[in-house]
């Protein structure tokens, strides 16, 4: 019997375009070559004679067909997976070993780890050392949680990077310092604390906040997150920081943001993988779960903003 089905393969590629509406953004998530997924669909519509997808400026848009396909193959294939899934975990424990600089790591990701502990008990998480001048040549790490060093970098061609969390910066600082605290200006009264790696964070954020920093002396600097939100909790002055370290902080009141303008440096933490990197399934399963907390913390809701009339 002649087999009229398309493949997995392609299946998989066209649900991923159609889900992301991207080329690009599929494969990212398929962990493959756009030249992959772009072929995998074209075998697929050469099959059935038609246009699953309408290819526009914006992105791609699903056809009729490409409509019909979709709702009639993604709860199946989906299933395959979970039956795929199963299967494996009865065989093998699954393991994801992962390496994160260390700020995010400390102040953002450990605190979440239990919950996906509780999803998933039968992935082991084993952290690895994190080198910052990493290369992605490794073959003990599955997964990499880094930062984008500048708004141009380029990821190595091996490696598919997804945006995680971090592009927001915004100024925090300990309660009492907040007190005299109304408007920009204001921060000028105390030290301004910044990353080495980053000191331009305060420009970009004065510059959102219409601030003038022109010859103003810069406090302490610090070579990690983690130091600098310690420093201003400790009152050592105000700190630019991204949001997704201090949010448990705000929350408790160890830190308040008395100007609420944030703004975005273009930068942010990558989640990577190797795109030749073969099937993982706790490798998936952990990066799907840490995409979906990323989102759900950037989802909050923005504050105010506090600008001194002149």
């Amino acid at each position: 019997m002649r087999i009229q089905s398309p493949s997995l393969v392609e299946l998989h590629a066209f649900l991923a375009v159609a889900r992301t509406g991207s080329f690009r953004r599929a494969a990212q998530e398929l962990c493959v070559t756009q030249a992959a997924v772009s072929r995998a669909v074209m075998r697929l519509e050469a099959d059935m004679g038609q246009e699953v997808f309408l290819r526009t400026g914006g992105g791609v848009v699903l056809t009729a067909l490409g409509e019909d396909l979709q709702r009639m193959t993604a709860r199946h294939v989906q299933a395959l997976e979970a039956a795929g899934m199963h299967l494996r975990r009865q065989q093998e424990r699954l393991r994801v070993r992962l390496a994160v600089i260390t700020s995010l790591g400390n102040l953002w990701l450990m605190r979440r780890l239990e919950s996906f502990r509780q999803l998933h008990p039968e992935v082991e998480i084993e952290f690895r050392q994190y080198r910052h001048d990493e290369d992605f040549t490794r073959d003990d790490v599955d997964l990499w949680i880094d930062v984008k060093r500048g708004v141009s970098q380029q990821w190595p061609r091996q490696i598919a990077a997804r945006y995680l969390i971090g592009r927001n910066v915004q100024v925090v600082c300990a309660p009492r310092l907040a007190q005299d605290i109304r408007c920009a200006a204001d921060l000028l009264r105390y030290p301004l604390l910044y990353h080495s790696s980053f000191p331009e964070n305060w420009d970009i954020w004065a510059k959102q906040a219409h601030l003038d920093l022109a010859g103003r002396r810069m406090g302490s600097g610090f070579d990690l997150v983690i130091n600098m939100v310690d420093a201003a909790k400790a009152g050592m002055g105000v700190a630019i920081v991204q949001e997704c370290m201090v949010r448990e902080d705000l929350r408790t009141g160890r830190l308040v943001s008395p100007i609420g303008i944030r703004a975005s440096t273009g930068r942010g933490y990558y989640l990577c993988c190797r795109r030749a990197q073969v099937a993982h399934p706790a490798s998936d399963l952990f990066s799907h779960w840490l995409l979906q907390e990323a989102r759900r913390d950037e989802s909050g809701g923005a504050g105010g903003q506090g600008v001194c009339d002149d």
